[in-house]
């Protein structure tokens, strides 16, 4: 991997996108078509309003075949274009919104969790006492 590398928790990473921005992708896409079916340009578009632009577009395509693979989302040609080849256009499944639902639970616990972490170390800082303060 070429560019700058930091050591971090015993794993080495590259530049570039966390492995916790690109699990959120899934919840995110899933999130932008429980809304409304679109095409995946406008996803790509719509992905940085969630902090996840810049994400390379194939990551992104291959992760919406993914999920279309397992039932989450649909996608059909639009057909309706007036100008250019028609684009495929995604929908959330009855599956998809269930597995939103299921990474919205998850997610709140796992905030429960950070924000448990996070005030405990505030608390920590603020009160104790040692070298590391």
């Amino acid at each position: 991997m070429h560019g700058r590398r930091h050591r971090h928790g015993g794993e080495w990473r590259g530049r570039g996108f966390s492995r916790r921005a690109v699990r959120m992708l899934e919840p995110t896409l899933l999130l932008l078509l429980h809304y409304e079916r679109v095409h995946g340009y406008t996803l790509l578009e719509r992905l940085g309003e969630f902090g996840l632009n810049g994400l390379n577009p194939s990551v992104v395509y291959r992760t919406l075949r993914d999920m279309e693979d397992r039932g989450w989302i649909a996608s059909d040609w639009d057909s309706d274009q007036t100008h250019g080849p028609p684009r495929r256009v995604y929908r959330l499944t009855s599956v998809g919104n269930e597995v939103l639902a299921s990474w919205t639970r998850d997610l709140r616990e796992t905030r429960g969790i950070i924000d448990h972490l996070l005030g405990s170390y505030r608390h920590h800082m603020e009160e104790g006492e040692g070298e590391h303060h």
